[in-house]
């Protein structure tokens, strides 16, 4: 017997969990990294043509499909052709076991360091605690060492949490979350930026790193090769950006658009989506720049020795500027590492959602139980990550997924939505709902989108071949980086073959796609 589907309580409960998935930790270090790399105020042209070229039309078709087909990813592309279901579970897998493996572990780096918080735990050396005392770290990925205690505890309490909001059903697990977590996220944002902003030496970071544009950076039409191949990279870059800030290809948006009613304005929920994360982020990268500008003239050294990206911008550099701060530290710090505890989890719950959700459309087994199991199984998969060689692991990984697994999953969803469904049919669907969506939708969807993400796989490609990532060796890029792809196609092939339910594969007729398909 099919088990009943649950349904969002309300479309801005929906709009919440969403915006929750596609804020995460990236949106704070990732952002804030790279437009000071690329250019300043002049990334933000690449940046917002990315999102109008590629991050909407992609929203829109994981909107459109999994609300046409009320199901998650596997689901939807099963219904389009049976051919099509290794697609569906590719994405879903690489969300759990090719991503929350390891952002487990970073969200419960952030839970260690909001108690670190209390007592400004890093002392005066904040690089070397978080390398030498917190981490541990070895002298390479071969080095795995052992578990670390307090980081695989903090990553337990981040697999609990993750279970309790998932073990509901959507509307009372996942909604419930967002309507409690997403507001408290916004105002510790808000909070963030306006004190940042008042900090002395906040001012010139702003307005002569941040603000200020570097139009060589993104000048593609420069008489120069040289210039025009650095301002390709920048462009793509930034398309590679708001194809990961935005959760594309993860499935997670197919997911959370099934459990919308079926009178509900697609187009316009998508268009909503991608502008208020992209917004957040923007608005984050003040705090970033604030605080990263006082500490560099607190220090007196230039803005670019301040700053650095990734983590350790989060780890190394917050702490440092938190630790220089003339008053009100602790409060500083707890803010700072409570807002990216929220950032993550709820980035987290929706990767557990996408995968838990599409086992339950194709077994039809109890989703607490299903959900039970996930947790378990990724919190022992996350264990590898919480080692002395975790940060080494957990970089390797992330490289190869993000920049193979989720722009092949985009990629072939493009061309399958553009050339099999055919663009025109969920175009169609969408526009009947509310928001017109214009005709040259189907052309970034058919071409232009495709392309995009061919280069940008092309990229990724010859730049890995050229040098190794990272100054690994052979050996450890192919076990942990190509390895963990192997797996997780391993995992979504074993999934394809597995019998569905009969009565999940009943596609619901619809007069209007006839019609559309002659």
């Amino acid at each position: 017997m099919s088990l009943e589907r649950s349904s969002w309580k309300s479309n801005f409960g929906f709009l919440l969990a969403a915006i929750g998935s596609a804020i995460g930790l990236g949106n704070v270090w990732r952002f804030s990294y790279m437009a000071h790399q690329y250019g300043g105020g002049a990334f933000l042209v690449p940046y917002f043509v990315a999102l109008l070229v590629a991050g909407v039309p992609i929203m829109i078709i994981e909107y459109g499909l999994g609300h046409r087909e009320k199901g998650s990813s596997p689901l939807s592309f099963v219904n389009i052709g049976k051919k099509f279901e290794s697609l569906g579970w590719w994405m879903p897998v690489v969300a759990m076991f090719g991503i929350m493996l390891y952002y487990s572990v970073v969200i419960g780096w952030c839970i260690n360091y909001f108690f670190y918080s209390f007592n400004l735990a890093w002392g005066g050396d904040p690089q070397g605690f978080f390398f030498n005392q917190f981490l541990q770290l070895s002298d390479s990925a071969a080095d795995i060492g052992g578990i670390r205690t307090p980081i695989a505890a903090a990553t337990l309490f981040v697999w609990i949490m993750c279970w309790f909001i998932c073990y509901r059903d959507i509307r009372h697990g996942i909604e419930k979350a967002s309507v409690i977590f997403m507001p408290i996220l916004f105002l510790l944002t808000i909070i963030l930026v306006f004190w940042s902003l008042f900090l002395d030496g906040a001012s010139d970071a702003i307005f002569n790193h941040y603000l200020h544009a570097d139009w060589s950076k993104i000048n593609l039409l420069s008489a120069d090769p040289g210039v025009r191949s650095e301002a390709g990279k920048v462009w793509a870059a930034a398309f590679g950006q708001i194809f990961f800030t935005l959760s594309l290809g993860f499935g997670i948006m197919i997911t959370y658009a099934s459990y919308l009613p079926e009178k509900t304005d697609i187009g316009k929920n998508a268009f909503i989506t991608c502008l208020v994360n992209c917004l957040y982020s923007f608005v984050a990268g003040f705090a970033v720049f604030g605080i990263v500008g006082f500490m560099a003239q607190s220090q007196g050294v230039p803005f670019e020795d301040a700053i650095k990206g990734g983590p350790q911008l989060a780890f190394v550099v917050y702490p440092q500027a938190i630790s220089l701060l003339p008053s009100m530290n602790v409060l500083f710090g707890v803010i700072f590492f409570l807002m990216l505890v929220i950032a993550g989890l709820t980035s987290g719950i929706s990767l557990i959602e996408a995968f838990a959700c599409a086992i339950t459309d194709k077994f039809d087994w109890p989703r607490g139980k299903v959900v039970t199991v996930v947790c378990v199984v990724g919190f022992l998969g996350s264990l590898i990550f919480t080692t002395r060689a975790g940060l080494y692991l957990l970089d390797i990984a992330d490289h190869f997924i993000t920049n193979y697994g989720l722009v092949i999953g985009g990629l072939l969803e493009c061309l399958i939505i553009g050339w099999i469904l055919k663009a025109t049919v969920l175009r169609k669907h969408i526009s009947r709902l509310g928001t017109i969506i214009p005709p040259f939708w189907d052309v970034l969807v058919k071409f232009i989108t495709p392309v995009i993400l061919v280069y940008l796989l092309y990229l990724s490609l010859a730049g890995d071949l050229a040098e190794n990532y990272g100054d690994y060796s052979t050996n450890q890029l192919i076990l942990y980086g190509v390895g963990s792809l192997l797996v997780c196609l391993a995992v979504a092939l074993g999934l394809t073959f597995a019998p569905w339910n009969p009565e999940k594969l009943k596609r619901r007729h619809r007069p209007e796609d006839d019609e559309l398909l002659t």
